[in-house]
């Protein structure tokens, strides 16, 4: 869970990607709403491929020295150690080298149902609307998300996503009694509350902030999260449903979201 401390180089990348986000918004003729999913679902890819890319390295190296062969290409050796399994066809890498030619947004649906097929716990929580986009403005906008460093640290992938679930907020408004609550009101709670172990509830829990700064909280007292909490959220829209599940597998938690 990332630490509180923001650090430089991490916001000025956030501005960076905002900014050529929101450009590429302006191209595509698109409302926020219809736009915020698709470039959050690219930032979460890219983070579940530096995570994957790891362990797979990992198992590479152990699969070397062992008499039982390899287990790079098994999903259980990548569920056992909380990562996302990623077939060929739906790594990042792979889709940021297809050819214009390519039917660019009919690749990256069929990649966000590959990652849904092994990772139940995601079903129905991708973003499958990439054809709304031209070829040409999707390889921008990957090549835009590939300059996230494969080294960045694991929790300033967390801290982009949340920078940019605040920003489409802004830029849609208030609308039918939502609001996007900022985090550091969140944070403010969430030391009130002091969620040391159990479990949360949040009845209106939108994109999952007050799930993410609990988890934060329990980190910085020296405790495992994932082991400390049981994370339960109602939500009554169905996409800011999905925005949270997706928020929640970025900082490595699962919960039980309903609708």
């Amino acid at each position: 869970i990332a630490p509180t401390e923001k650090d430089t180089a991490t916001a000025a990348l956030e501005k960076r990607l905002w900014d050529a986000a929101d450009q590429f918004r302006a191209n595509s003729g698109l409302k926020a709403q219809e736009y915020s999913g698709p470039i959050l679902g690219l930032i979460f890819l890219r983070f579940a491929e530096v995570r994957f890319a790891a362990q797979r390295a990992k198992l590479e190296k152990a699969g070397a020295s062992s008499r039982r062969g390899s287990r790079v290409d098994e999903p259980a050796a990548y569920h056992a150690e909380g990562i996302l399994y990623l077939a060929p066809e739906a790594r990042f890498d792979h889709l940021l080298t297809l050819p214009e030619a390519a039917d660019i947004g009919a690749q990256v649906n069929a990649a966000m149902r590959e990652i849904e097929k092994h990772n139940p716990q995601l079903a129905g929580v991708l973003p499958k609307t990439y054809n709304l986009f031209t070829s040409t403005l999707l390889k921008e906008l990957l090549k835009k998300v590939s300059e996230i460093p494969a080294s960045v640290d694991y929790d300033a992938f967390g801290r982009i996503y949340e920078y940019f679930l605040g920003e489409f907020a802004r830029t849609e408004g208030q609308k039918g009694g939502e609001f996007y609550t900022p985090s550091s009101i969140v944070r403010l709670l969430t030391e009130v509350i002091e969620p040391y172990h159990g479990r949360i509830l949040d009845p209106a829990c939108g994109s999952g902030g007050m799930f993410v700064q609990s988890a934060r909280f329990v980190a910085e007292h020296r405790k495992n999260p994932a082991a400390e909490l049981a994370i339960c959220g109602v939500e009554k829209t169905d996409e800011t449903g999905r925005l949270c599940r997706l928020n929640l597998a970025v900082h490595g938690l699962e919960g039980d979201i309903r609708h």
